[in-house]
C-alpha cells in the first residue's frame, strides 16, 4: 500500500453543481410554476384543419388565429432535433476516427484506431473505438470511461501511451455524449452507464479472454468505474481500476439543492441553470489546453441539466456509504487544488477501501483534469507505470 503524497489542506471548494445563484433561481423557477398553476382556466380555441382556429375579435369580427401546438407535437419535434443531433455527433467522432487512421497508414502504423457502434437495451446505439498496438505484443486490456460532457475520443493520447506499452485500448461514449445517442449533455440514469459498461466488459471479455483487463475513469467516469467494481460480476473481471479526479465527494451548494433536486428532476429534468462560468470551469492551468477542450463540438459547454445534477449527486451519496466495499486493486490520483471533485473523497476511498493493493497519488496545486495539466506526463508516467507492474 502506498502513502498519500503531496497534500494541500485545500478549502472553500467550488461546487461544481449548482451555486447560490442557482439556488436563487430555484426559488425563482419554484414561484413561476406556483404563478401558472393559480392562472384562471381558459377557454380553448377550436383548431380547424388548416392548422388554426376561429376567433372573434373586439369589433366582432371573426378572425384566424394559429394554434398552439400540441404537447404531443412538441415531445415529437424535440425527439427528431435530438435525433438530428446525435447523427450529427455520431458522423463527427467516425469521421475523426476514419481520419486519424488514413494519417497512421500515411506516416507508418505504430496502431490500429477503429470504432464500432453497439446497441443497448433501451434500443439507443452508443459509439465506442478502440487502439490496437501494431508490432507489440498484447499484454492486457485497459477500458475507458470518460468524464461528463466529454467524450473518448478525448483520451487518444493516453490510449497511445497504453499501446506503446502493450495495452489494447477500448473506450465508449456513454448515452448523451460523444458519438452516442441521446440529449448532448444529459444524464438521465448513471445506473445506465454502468449496465453498457457491463455489457461492454462482458462483449471484450469473449474476444480477449486471457489477457487481464483494467478499467480507468476520470471524473464522473471514475464514479461510474468504481461502483460498477461494487458488482460482484465486474468485479471477477477486472484486475485493477485507476481513476483521475474521482467523483466521489460532490456537494451542492445549499441544502436546500439536495431536498428539491429529487422532485424537479421528476418534473423538469432537462431544465438548465444558466451557468456563471461562460468559458467553462477551470480543470486545468493550461490555456491552449482549455480553448482546445472547450473549442470541441464534442464537448459538451452548456449548463448543467437538472436530472444530470441529480443523478451526480446521487452516485456520490451512494459511493461514500459503500466506500468499505471497495476490494479491487487501485490507483487513484487528484489535484489538492480541484474546483469540481473533492480530492478529500479520494483520500476518504484510499482510507476505507478493503483493497490490500490500493494507491493514492495527490498533487500539489493541480486542478480538476490531470491529463490536460502541463504536467500530463508525469501523470502519464505514474498510471503508466502501476499497470505495467500488475501484468
Amino acid at each position: 500500500m502506498d502513502a498519500p503524497m503531496l497534500t494541500s489542506g485545500a478549502s472553500g471548494r467550488l461546487s461544481a453543481l449548482l451555486s447560490i445563484l442557482a439556488l436563487g433561481r430555484i426559488l425563482l423557477f419554484i414561484q413561476s410554476i406556483l404563478s401558472i398553476m393559480l392562472l384562471p382556466f381558459r377557454r380553448s380555441v377550436i383548431s380547424t384543419s388548416g392548422g388554426a382556429g376561429l376567433k372573434k375579435g373586439p369589433s366582432g369580427i371573426v378572425v384566424k388565429v394559429q394554434a398552439q401546438r400540441t404537447p404531443a407535437a412538441h415531445a415529437v419535434v424535440a425527439r427528431r432535433q435530438r435525433e438530428h443531433e446525435a447523427a450529427t455527433r455520431r458522423q463527427l467522432a467516425i469521421s475523426r476516427v476514419e481520419m486519424e487512421r488514413r494519417a497512421e497508414e500515411k506516416n507508418g502504423q505504430k496502431f490500429l484506431r477503429d470504432f464500432e457502434l453497439i446497441s443497448t437495451k433501451r434500443g439507443e446505439t452508443l459509439f465506442t473505438q478502440s487502439w490496437t498496438p501494431i508490432g507489440v505484443k498484447a499484454k492486457g486490456v485497459v477500458v475507458i470511461m470518460h468524464g461528463l460532457n466529454e467524450h473518448s475520443g478525448r483520451y487518444d493520447h493516453l490510449a497511445r501511451k497504453l499501446n506503446e506499452n502493450g495495452f489494447k485500448v477500448y473506450a465508449m461514449d456513454w448515452t448523451g455524449h460523444g458519438g452516442s445517442d441521446g440529449l448532448h449533455g444529459y444524464v438521465h440514469s448513471l445506473d445506465h452507464a454502468i449496465s453498457d459498461l457491463k455489457k461492454f466488459l462482458n462483449k471484450l471479455s469473449e474476444g480477449s479472454p486471457s489477457l487481464p483487463c483494467f478499467l480507468f475513469g476520470h471524473s464522473t467516469g471514475g464514479a461510474i468505474i468504481l461502483k460498477a467494481v461494487l458488482d460482484p460480476e465486474v468485479q471477477n473481471q477486472v484486475d485493477g481500476i485507476v481513476m483521475t479526479s474521482p467523483a466521489i465527494a460532490v456537494q451542492p451548494a445549499h441544502p436546500i439543492v439536495a431536498t428539491l433536486a429529487p422532485v424537479f428532476s421528476l418534473i423538469v429534468p432537462r431544465y438548465q441553470f444558466s451557468s456563471v462560468q461562460k468559458t467553462g470551469l477551470p480543470v486545468s492551468r493550461d490555456p491552449k489546453a482549455l480553448r482546445s477542450k472547450y473549442s470541441d463540438p464534442l464537448v459538451f459547454t452548456g449548463p448543467i441539466r437538472v436530472r444530470t445534477g441529480y443523478e451526480i449527486l446521487c452516485i456520490t451519496t451512494y459511493l461514500q456509504d459503500h466506500l468499505h466495499e471497495v476490494n479491487v486493486p487501485f490507483l487513484v490520483l487528484h489535484g489538492t487544488s480541484d474546483s469540481v471533485t473533492d480530492p478529500n473523497g479520494s483520500k476518504r476511498l484510499h482510507e476505507e477501501a478493503r483493497s490490500k493493493d490500493k494507491s493514492i497519488r495527490l498533487y500539489d496545486g493541480l486542478l480538476h483534469d490531470l491529463l490536460i495539466e502541463p504536467e500530463k506526463d508525469l501523470i502519464l508516467g505514474e498510471i503508466v507505470d502501476w499497470l505495467n507492474s500488475r501484468v
